[in-house]
């Protein structure tokens, strides 16, 4: 193994608390969304692609109100972030520090271009981390970013850690191996290991 990529929501910080704010400031100008957004709602969309999350959180707008909501959410939204941050999960950045002296450590997260950027603002740990990616910037599955990764980098035995079947399924994707982080969002059908907090990865690896 010569590196490893991580998922962010579920896996490095939980940002939902945040973005909950940031959300319902926007939506309560609409007319048309007559009750505040939950981290329960927020909880049911992690993993998913944009598109997907705003069908789900709006189901009952157009697609052309759906968007303009969307863009104005994901805007106030990486503001709150860099001023705020999200929750980091216990002892990450000791975590990341250890790796990332045996190891090349990169994101790939699905979620719009300047969120991990946001992520990075807030909690200066962008030194631990040689590259990342998103669908945001590229248009591309997470299965298909993490395959950017692996060839950008030139990785030889990279493996892959998230929190839901997304996650699973985008390392099958890629042919990598896939850590369940199983205090995190979600539930997989199968993985090749599973921590039950984030420091447990140093008696992994």
């Amino acid at each position: 193994m010569d590196s490893i990529i991580f998922d962010l929501d579920g896996t490095i910080w939980d940002p939902i608390d945040t973005v909950l704010e940031a959300w319902n400031s926007r939506v309560k100008e609409h007319d048309q969304i007559t009750k505040e957004l939950t981290r329960t709602d927020f909880e049911g969309t992690m993993g998913l692609q944009m598109d997907d999350i705003s069908k789900k959180l709006f189901p009952y707008l157009t697609e052309e109100v759906r968007g303009q909501v969307i863009t104005e959410c994901l805007n106030t939204e990486q503001g709150y972030l860099k001023k705020r941050g999200g929750t980091l999960f216990p002892n990450v950045e000791d975590v990341l520090s250890k790796l990332s002296k045996k190891y090349e450590l990169y994101i790939v997260s699905n979620c719009q271009d300047g969120y991990i950027e946001s992520f990075y603002a807030f909690h200066n740990l962008e030194n631990y981390f040689l590259d990342f990616e998103n669908p945001g910037r590229t248009g591309l599955s997470k299965g298909e970013n993490i395959n950017l990764i692996i060839e950008r980098n030139n990785l030889s035995n990279p493996i892959y850690i998230g929190d839901t079947e997304g996650d699973l399924n985008a390392a099958r994707y890629a042919g990598i191996p896939f850590i369940y982080a199983k205090y995190g969002f979600g539930q997989v059908s199968e993985y090749d290991e599973v921590i039950e907090k984030f420091d447990e990865l140093l008696n992994l690896f």
